[in-house]
């Protein structure tokens, strides 16, 4: 666990009591904090606050906040409509995330590296390989923020450690002094829009990461996009420009090497790693044997199965249609599952790659809709479910092409969310004859 004396004997309410929240009770208690936690659900207030140290459980909304040291809510608090963020400002009571308070226990950590991962889409992979190619070059390294187990409930590492952190827009909105040795900015397209005023906003968000970097510490950026391509350029413009190591779209790389890091996306994803890997000093050989062993990661573009001579692929994680995009890129002659809750009303995103489809399989909420949006252009039909498309898909599909799950959408709809979804897409395959 990873505490600091700077909390001690400081006030904290923690609303939102899910993995990472859970972890910042405990945090904050064992530093000799003040807690007071909320979390609507009954049931997690309950399921191990006993035994904690000094704690309370109560709102924070029904409290009097003022001579709070702070505010510790969960990412998945929106700010934009949850009243908690105009009664901490009335208090004067900063409101943080746990990312913010590994950046304020930095100090007291044997001394240690950071990077930081953002973008809309390819920033759990590229994290993951990241962190694969530090292990691979015998540094202690662990991996947090939106991905694995919060920071906070992890062992503080070695000295020379590295904390490598996938870093969402939430996060980044609920931290102020995260100075990452070197940070990457994959890219930005269009999402989670409903948290921000408009997409203008929601970039700045990502832009705020190298904001908070000292000069001369590594900012990685993709240029693919208009908004990411102009952070590159104001880094520039107000001195940082010898700092930034610019990837370009469609650079070509020989990924024969790399089974589990194929299509497009993936040598952009690769190419912000090897880059990390470079201004950290990793030594190539390193980075070259991690790149040809990495195995992705679950829901990722991920091989589940061979049946018939039919390779399923799960990319549940693909929840828009930017993030379905590289999976129909990468293969050729798939059965396409896609639908679930949507983002938006549209595939413009996917449709570069229609050719890459045999059929398509519309489900959930947005199936009808997507069925209508594809009719004219694709072979489809509309499924309902899961468990009828891939019923379905098992029967047309033939040797040598490839089903594949990529929906570009939520999954609420008929999950709990990504991995539930993906999970049930691999039993499903491992239950056909």
């Amino acid at each position: 666990m990873i505490t600091s004396p700077l909390w001690r004997g400081g006030r904290y309410a923690v609303l939102g009591l899910a993995r990472s929240g859970t972890a910042t009770v405990r945090a904050l208690a064992a530093s000799g904090a003040e807690v007071t936690a909320w979390d609507e659900e009954e049931g997690r207030r309950d399921q191990f606050l006993r035994g904690t140290g000094r704690l309370t459980i109560a709102d924070p909304m029904a409290i009097d906040l003022t001579a709070f040291a702070g505010v510790v809510v969960s990412p998945g608090v929106p700010l934009n409509r949850h009243p908690i963020a105009g009664r901490a400002r009335a208090a004067g009571v900063p409101i943080i995330g746990d990312i913010e308070l590994f950046a304020q226990a930095r100090a007291d950590l044997p001394p240690h590296r950071v990077v930081g991962i953002t973008g809309t889409n390819g920033k759990s992979t590229t994290t993951a390989l990241i962190d694969f190619i530090v292990r691979a070059a015998g540094i202690p390294s662990t991996m947090g923020g939106n991905i694995g187990l919060p920071i906070l409930e992890q062992e503080p590492l070695p000295e020379g450690g590295i904390y490598v952190l996938e870093l969402s827009s939430y996060q980044i909105d609920l931290t102020t002094s995260l100075d990452c040795d070197v940070a990457v900015l994959l890219n930005i397209t269009p999402d989670h829009l409903d948290r921000y005023a408009g997409f203008d906003a929601y970039a700045a968000s990502k832009a705020r990461l190298f904001a908070m970097q000292s000069p001369g510490h590594a900012a990685i950026i993709g240029i693919g996009d208009a908004p990411s391509a102009a952070i590159a350029r104001d880094l520039a413009v107000h001195g940082r420009n010898a700092d930034v190591t610019r990837i370009a779209p469609g650079i070509c790389m020989d990924q024969s090497k790399w089974p589990s890091l194929k299509g497009p996306h993936n040598a952009q994803n690769a190419l912000a790693a090897i880059n990390a890997a470079e201004a950290l000093g990793l030594p190539n050989e390193a980075i070259d044997r991690a790149l040809a062993s990495f195995r992705g990661l679950p829901h990722r573009m991920e091989r589940v199965g061979v049946v018939g001579g039919v390779t399923y692929v799960n990319d549940s994680k693909a929840t828009n249609a930017e993030a379905a995009a590289p999976a129909l890129a990468a293969f050729d002659r798939i059965h396409w599952i896609v639908g679930g809750q949507s983002k938006s009303a549209d595939l413009d995103a996917c449709a570069p790659w229609f050719d890459h489809v045999r059929l398509a399989y519309t489900i959930g909420e947005a199936g009808p809709g997507f069925y209508q949006l594809l009719k004219d252009r694709l072979v489809v039909g509309c499924y309902g479910t899961l468990a009828n498309a891939v019923a379905a898909a098992h029967a047309n599909a033939e040797p040598g092409e490839v089903v594949l799950l990529a929906p570009a959408c939520a999954s609420f709809d008929q999950f709990r969310d990504f991995e539930d979804r993906g999970d049930t897409f691999r039993r499903l395959v491992g239950e056909l004859p």
